[in-house]
């Protein structure tokens, strides 16, 4: 029996990193560790990482062991995943991990992360948000599987009309990633923080994140820091919001992976006010490495969360002074959220994740292996 020849789409290593290009990377390094320790999978599926020439140093950054990889075609960003991918993949299974992929692909498995284009149209530009709505849809009925990243991505996608239920599997995310990261505790001195002397966000001014309750909670919240990371500045936050900023309102910036480490490691909480999200990986890495949550009961919050973070209202920034308030006057309070927080985050492995890829992808391989 010859193997199950797949092409993992690559384009992805060519971007900038955001949550989605986070996830691509690592369920392709969990795949290859994964068939790196188990040989009788290689006999069974083969994968190939196909990328735009430009992405040749971000692989070797990848460390594959096992998994080959190829850089190649004319074009690089949407006109390669458009124009050489098809050609590159011919002849194999397609797996898109990153919202898009071919138009013109039948043979492919396509991951859509979410369908924040439709539910918040407001958080992107017009050419963005022309470009998603009609490849989506395209990609939802023309591939042979979707994969969202939690139920209530799943019932998004349904929702409107980009896939048909049949067709769409839930696959959890991992976040265990952040075990492997070295924490870089500089950052704290750099921008003068002390441990538990802050809460962490995002500097993200789309509107679906609303920032915009956590800017004016702090108002309320003078003796805490408010850390947000990212690419927004202090102007773009400020245009947010008519409440004027005040001197505990951090814009970090964008951080490196071991100093955000270490910011989460040392936050009073991290405070996550998204109207929607497909999955939410901020809050659940802060819980893995000890940082209680504070989130809105949106979007998979509530599915990926459960039981194990406070809520308030995305609305009512007097909720949010509330919570985080409460963590931070009652000490048993706050461990007690370290503990369900880190358990709870602790069940979102990239190992299970690539596991489900796999029983998708070869299900006679995994069904063997199970025998």
């Amino acid at each position: 029996m010859h193997p199950v020849r797949v092409t993992l789409n690559g384009k992805f290593m060519g971007a900038h990193m955001t949550g989605v290009q986070r996830v691509a990377m690592e369920i392709v390094r969990e795949l290859d560790r994964l068939i790196t320790l188990d040989p009788a999978l290689r006999d069974q599926i083969a994968f190939e990482l196909v990328a735009p020439k430009s992405a040749a140093e971000a692989i070797a950054g990848l460390g594959l062991k096992t998994i080959p990889t190829r850089t190649a075609g004319r074009f690089g960003g949407n006109l390669w995943e458009q124009i050489d991918l098809p050609y590159l993949a011919r002849g194999t299974r397609l797996l898109n991990l990153c919202n898009l992929g071919p138009a013109l692909s039948l043979n492919a498995v396509t991951m859509l992360h979410d369908a924040q284009v439709h539910a918040s149209p407001k958080s992107y530009s017009v050419p963005f948000r022309l470009w998603y709505r009609f490849i989506q849809p395209w990609l939802g009925h023309r591939s042979q599987q979707i994969l969202s990243v939690s139920e209530f991505s799943k019932q998004e996608l349904i929702h409107y009309g980009i896939a048909p239920a049949a067709k769409i599997t839930a696959v959890h995310n991992g976040v265990d990633h952040v075990l492997r990261v070295r924490p870089d505790r500089s950052v704290l001195e750099h921008l003068g923080l002390s441990e538990g002397g802050y809460v962490i966000g995002l500097a993200n001014t789309q509107s679906h994140k609303n920032i915009k309750v956590l800017l004016e909670a702090f108002a309320d919240l003078p003796n805490l820091k408010l850390v947000l990371f990212g690419r927004a500045d202090r102007n773009a936050l400020q245009s947010l919001t008519d409440v004027p900023l005040g001197d505990n309102i951090i814009a970090a910036g964008p951080v490196s992976d071991e100093a955000l480490s270490a910011l989460m490691a040392q936050a009073l909480c991290i405070a996550f006010p998204s109207r929607t999200e497909g999955f939410g990986l901020p809050p659940l890495e802060a819980m893995l490495l000890g940082c209680p949550a504070v989130v809105a009961p949106c979007g998979a919050l509530p599915e990926v969360c459960g039981e194990a973070v406070l809520y308030a209202d995305p609305d009512q920034p007097a909720d949010w002074v509330r919570q985080i308030s409460a963590l931070s006057t009652d000490p048993t309070l706050r461990q007690t959220y370290v503990s369900l927080g880190r358990l709870k985050a602790s069940h979102y492995s990239w190992a299970r994740t690539a596991r489900q890829l796999l029983e998708l992808l070869a299900p006679a391989a995994v069904a063997a292996k199970a025998a």
